[in-house]
């Protein structure tokens, strides 16, 4: 039977490796025993997914990006090209510390600029905006848009993209025309 999903010959799926339907994993990437890849997913050239990784449905997943154990990636989230994830907060060569991974989530619809690092252990919220470069040292709120080293908040985004301000606690987007409140954090008036 002929899978419903597309892997270029270049690459290697090691069994054990659930890919969903409609996914299309391009050249030179290897995706471990042990792993899910969701549903229409787009996986990049040179793209490494270790064991125990999950990436959701509608992800897509850019160039030389690699995603150690350890790493949980929501629907429709987009990592940009290189972006960079640990899984040890102190790694050493001469020191074995598998049973110290840290765990590290990417909520619904957030977005990671090309070259960030992702220390572990930190999460990043639903349709949050992490600037290309940046190293996010703790955790980033929903809708945040972090840039820098360290990542600071610098600015909220819409679930559309659009940048979104603030009068007192409540925001509406000019484009999609969702509002938001503020209220200790961002969440979507619906």
């Amino acid at each position: 039977m002929k899978p419903e999903y597309f892997v270029h010959e270049s690459s290697y799926i090691e069994e054990g490796c659930k890919v969903g339907k409609g996914t299309n994993i391009w050249h030179f990437s290897h995706a471990r025993t042990g792993s899910q890849i969701g549903e229409n997913c787009n996986i990049g050239n040179n793209v490494y997914i270790d064991t125990n990784v999950t990436i959701g449905n509608g992800v897509k997943i850019q160039n030389n990006v690699s995603l150690y154990n350890g790493v949980i990636i929501e629907d429709n989230v987009f990592l940009g090209p290189s972006c960079v994830f640990t899984n040890v907060i102190n790694p050493r060569a001469f020191i074995e510390r598998k049973n110290e991974f840290r765990q590290t989530m990417v909520l619904e619809g957030a977005s990671i600029g090309a070259n960030a690092t992702i220390l572990c252990g930190n999460s990043i919220g639903r349709y949050a905006f992490v600037g290309a470069g940046a190293v996010v040292t703790k955790n980033v709120p929903d809708y945040a848009i972090v840039y820098g080293s360290p990542a600071k908040i610098h600015g909220y985004i819409c679930q559309c993209g659009s940048i979104i301000s603030f009068d007192e606690s409540r925001a509406e987007c000019s484009t999609c025309l969702k509002r938001y409140k503020m209220d200790g954090c961002v969440y979507l008036n619906e």
